[in-house]
């Protein structure tokens, strides 16, 4: 039987890509996976998932990876319920990867607070039947989740040094680190608009941005 772990990363982010990472591995297989030490990526150092994003590939059948991009969310964040449009393109990407898999099983790390209805959303966007394992915390429950879920953060990880490379520190991307929000909040000063890198449609930016629009206007 050949089966799928999925996940994501970056799905909290104001700056860079949410990446949906899917890792294709026959069942006799997976054993092999908890003897590399593979286990939820937020538990590993960088330099740990990277050893073991590199072991993954090599074990696995196959591996699929989707970007999507700051545009692509925004898109479906102003266009309707935060929140549920997010699941939603969440689990219509996940389809994607499954799809480009072909497994026998997929075990999904559910986004939607009802993992029986993120289960739904998924299966309504194959294009064949596949048997879908929809649960909360799946990356610490299935080892081939986990695989999943490094193969993102890695991806994600690099995503954001390139950026950094191009635009300087700009710390995790994520509104809870402080120099994410010294990052945005310099550059709306001084260029009064965001990059096609930042997610426009997140509270934070926004406010962010009316911050410096007033600031502007008081000044002038």
């Amino acid at each position: 039987m050949r089966v799928v772990g999925v996940d994501d990363a970056g799905r909290g982010a104001i700056i860079g890509p949410l990446v949906i990472a899917g890792v294709l591995i026959n069942e006799q297989d997976l054993p092999r996976l908890e003897e590399l030490g593979v286990k939820d990526s937020k538990l590993l150092s960088p330099h740990r998932r990277e050893q073991l994003a590199e072991e993954i590939k090599k074990l696995a059948l196959k591996y699929h990876i989707v970007k999507l991009a700051p545009a692509e969310i925004d898109k479906v964040v102003e266009t309707g319920r935060k929140l549920h449009r997010l699941n939603r393109l969440e689990a219509q990407t996940m389809a994607k990867v499954i799809a480009a898999l072909k497994p026998d099983v997929a075990y999904v790390d559910a986004s939607d607070v009802l993992a029986d209805r993120f289960k739904s959303h998924i299966e309504e966007s194959l294009p064949f039947e596949v048997r879908i394992v929809s649960e909360h915390k799946a990356d610490a429950k299935y080892p081939v989740v986990s695989a999943a879920s490094i193969i993102a953060k890695v991806e994600r990880d690099r995503a954001i040094a390139e950026l950094q490379e191009s635009h300087g520190n700009m710390g995790c991307g994520y509104p809870t680190d402080a120099k994410t929000i010294e990052f945005l909040e310099s550059w709306i000063q001084r260029f009064g608009s965001y990059p096609d890198f930042v997610r426009k449609s997140w509270k934070p930016a926004k406010r962010l941005k009316t911050k410096a629009e007033a600031e502007q206007t008081r000044l002038s």
